[in-house]
């Protein structure tokens, strides 16, 4: 994706915080070429290639969302009180965990300072925004959809990298919060989808991010297993792989949409999808090889596609505008 340039001041109070979903899915696909090196064979430069940009992403959103805090901090209030948008606050979070996961074999003592950091940030914005839903007086069943999996449910991917770089109960810690509440999150989530008004077309795209946490699950536990996949595991991965399934028989419904920031939702899911088959694939082979390599072709065709229509976005002044 091209470097955001930093918005013109009157654009700055409308500068997302949704964009870090950009940094989330791009480390996603780095994580899923280092996977496919170990697994398919793929040169080792893509992966590290790509993990470098999703770094360099990082820097350049947090740098420009660091000046909307200093220079329009109303707008940021405004933004964290917004009872859909604040759920993107820890997207920042969780691109750090990402970015310690990439980046953990290659400097190791970096890395951990970035999940200390990313884990340490990511639980404030879980205590943060579960407070919010306690004491609201705001939210209604209509404002329920999975980018709500983000501030809470995000707490599972702290293992696919804490597992390696950090005292292993930490990991346990924040898997134990992501996976409870997951299982509470996905039912609010269900029954909003079944029984009330479908999602805004803005927020369709966020019907992916069901996919994640059973995806980064399957990877976490794993991880905390130190490599084996038991029956845990095979559970977590199939039910990502149901949802897939599921969300691709509905493919011409995500065609028809119009281009959103928040159609970055469809990268990290896919990414952790792609990640959890390529591990089945490099324990059990068969079938999961073929699904490894068509979710990697789709996976970056996608990211492609989602980089490309953002920087036009971005050179059309697009984003950064009122909503």
């Amino acid at each position: 994706m091209n470097t955001p340039p930093t918005p013109r001041p009157q654009r700055l109070e409308h500068f997302p915080i949704a964009f870090f979903a950009a940094v989330m899915g791009t480390t996603g696909l780095a994580l899923a070429w280092k996977k496919a090196h170990h697994v398919l064979g793929m040169p080792a430069e893509i992966g590290l290639a790509l993990q470098w940009w999703a770094f360099l992403l990082f820097v350049v959103i947090a740098l420009v969302y660091l000046a909307k805090i200093a220079l329009r901090w109303e707008a940021v209030k405004q933004e964290f009180a917004h009872p859909v948008r604040m759920n993107f606050f820890p997207a920042a979070s969780v691109s750090l965990l990402l970015l310690a996961a990439a980046f953990a074999d290659v400097a190791r003592y970096s890395a951990a300072g970035l999940w200390l950091a990313g884990a340490a940030l990511h639980l404030v914005f879980t205590l943060a925004v579960m407070s919010s839903w306690l004491h609201h007086t705001r939210y209604e069943i209509k404002h329920a959809n999975p980018a709500w999996f983000i501030p809470v449910v995000g707490n599972i991917v702290a293992p696919v990298g804490g597992a390696a770089l950090a005292p292993i109960e930490l990991s346990w810690f924040f898997f134990s919060i992501g996976l409870v509440f997951w299982s509470v999150l996905f039912t609010i989530v269900l029954y909003r989808l079944f029984f009330h008004e479908p999602l805004p077309e803005r927020l369709t795209p966020t019907l992916f991010i069901l996919i994640a946490p059973p995806a980064v699950g399957s990877i976490a536990w794993v991880r905390l297993h130190g490599g084996e996949i038991d029956d845990v595991a095979r559970i977590l991965y199939y039910a990502a792989l149901f949802l897939t399934l599921l969300l691709a028989a509905n493919a011409m419904r995500f065609f028809r949409l119009r281009f959103f920031l928040s159609t970055w939702a469809y990268s990290f899911p896919l990414a952790a999808m792609t990640v959890a088959t390529l591990m089945m694939a490099e324990h059990a082979g068969g079938l999961f090889l073929p699904l490894g390599w068509l979710l990697l072709a789709i996976l970056s065709l996608v990211l492609a596609l989602l980089t490309v229509r953002t920087a036009l976005a971005i050179v059309r002044g697009e984003i950064c505008v009122p909503e």
